[in-house]
């Protein structure tokens, strides 16, 4: 009896293992995973969590959230405005990122505001948009940084020398006429101001601005579909005026869109922004819209 040359046995073994790997892992294992996804629910999230618009045809996904602007980025006032994103141009599922500037951004760089400047823009921009006070702590009045650079003839302390507002670049009016008795001046493109000790100032903007956090900051993801109910309820005013609706049926639209906190106990409230403008849209149509 002629035996298989251990070298050729070894191969046929490999193949074998391959041939079995591959119609486990290559074919049963999605198989099995395709029909899993059908059942009951769970068929909805399988097929992408989809959201069905008022017109009827799938808006969205309702774990991502969405931008209500028009081709120029303005906000369109008929809907329910989400929280700002950074993944991509916004809400971008492809480039889910977070901005990565913390506490300690304060000063623009030439081709980046500021994480303070951001919010100091996105506050006032709200605020003129719902017709409120947009001010916030540490904002100017025209939505950037109020940070000053103050020079010191020792270097870090002594006598101030010289006092820039360094957000507000010439020839934009400083946020302060003087700091410990200096003229405060507006900052010159591409001047040096390292050598600044850097001073945030508070101003006379309320402790609690009625403009919330979530309107003038993004999600860890960038994709967040739900503001605060603090947010929605900002919006009441103009959605009931847009709509031609009272502000009583918005809020109990916004109540049905609400959620509550995950086991009752972990994290916040939160409104569904893109289910919520769906169902605007089919309850109280836009004329013209």
């Amino acid at each position: 009896m002629t035996r298989i040359p251990h070298w050729l046995a070894q191969h046929i073994a490999a193949l074998r293992v391959v041939l079995v790997l591959t119609l486990l892992t290559g074919l049963a294992y999605p198989l099995v995973m395709t029909a899993a996804a059908q059942v009951p629910g769970l068929d909805r999230s399988a097929q992408g969590s989809r959201i069905t618009g008022a017109d009827g045809r799938t808006a969205g996904s309702s774990l991502i959230g969405q931008s209500f602007t028009d081709a120029k980025g303005n906000p369109l006032a008929q809907y329910f405005q989400s929280r700002p994103s950074n993944a991509g141009t916004g809400y971008d599922a492809t480039a889910s990122a977070a901005g990565n500037q913390g506490p300690e951004s304060v000063v623009d760089a030439k081709d980046k505001p500021s994480l303070l400047t951001l919010v100091c823009g996105r506050s006032k921009a709200v605020g003129d948009l719902e017709r409120v006070d947009g001010s916030r702590p540490y904002c100017t009045d025209d939505g950037v940084g109020a940070v000053l650079g103050v020079f010191h003839d020792g270097g870090t302390s002594g006598r101030v020398t010289k006092v820039v507002s360094l957000n507000q670049a010439c020839p934009a009016r400083p946020f302060l006429a003087s700091y410990k008795g200096v003229a405060v001046e507006c900052a010159k493109d591409g001047a040096d101001y390292s050598r600044a000790v850097t001073v945030p100032v508070r101003g006379s903007a309320p402790a609690h601005p009625k403009v919330p956090a979530d309107a003038v900051t993004a999600s860890g993801s960038g994709l967040d579909p739900h503001i605060s109910p603090a947010y929605a309820e900002l919006q009441v005013p103009r959605i009931a005026r847009e709509r031609s609706a009272s502000e009583a049926r918005v809020r109990k639209l916004i109540a049905k869109y609400t959620t509550g906190r995950a086991l009752g106990v972990l994290g916040e409230p939160g409104v569904h922004v893109v289910e919520l403008n769906i169902a605007l849209d089919r309850t109280f149509p836009k004329q013209g819209a």
